[in-house]
Order: C-alpha cells, then sequence, then structure tokens
C-alpha cells in the first residue's frame, strides 16, 4: 500500500482565472526552495465548481533536466526550469 499524498486547497479572492494563473506563478517562485511542494502539478478551480480542474502548468518531462515549467499547452519547445525563467521574465 502506498503512503497517500495531501493536496492543499488554498481559497483565494481572486476573480479570473489568468489573476489565479498569475497567483501560483508567483508562488511557484517564490517557494521554489520549499521540496515538498509539487508546482508542476499545480491545478485551479473556481471555488464552487472544485472538480473543474485547470493545469497551470506544462510539467512534461525533459531528459536530464526535470520538468518543463512554462504554462500549460504554451507554444513552442518546452524549456528546462533554468531556461524558463529567462522567458518568462
Amino acid at each position: 500500500m502506498t503512503t497517500p499524498r495531501w493536496v492543499l486547497h488554498l481559497p483565494t479572492k481572486l476573480t479570473s482565472l489568468d489573476e489565479a494563473t498569475a497567483l501560483t506563478e508567483r508562488l511557484r517562485e517564490a517557494l521554489s526552495h520549499v521540496a515538498v511542494i509539487d508546482f508542476n502539478a499545480a491545478t485551479l478551480s473556481e471555488k464552487d465548481r472544485l472538480m473543474v480542474r485547470h493545469q497551470v502548468f506544462c510539467g512534461s518531462a525533459l531528459p536530464g533536466q526535470g520538468c518543463c515549467t512554462l504554462r500549460h499547452e504554451h507554444p513552442g519547445p518546452c524549456a528546462a526550469p533554468s531556461d524558463a525563467r529567462q522567458v518568462a521574465g
């Protein structure tokens, strides 16, 4: 039997998906040193529609480089974590 993993539900006062996505990106930047948070699996949902989730980050595996940290359904090729900061900034 595997040990269960927990999901942290953190309600906000934001009213748009774009605002919530931007906040998630800022949280990832600020909390990247916290190894127990899996930002690659981050999803967003409306408060009253919790089962309808929007994936935030691509998360595709990059051989020997971790996962792509660009937004979900980004244009162009995936970027390694260090490359993504340059693309986003």
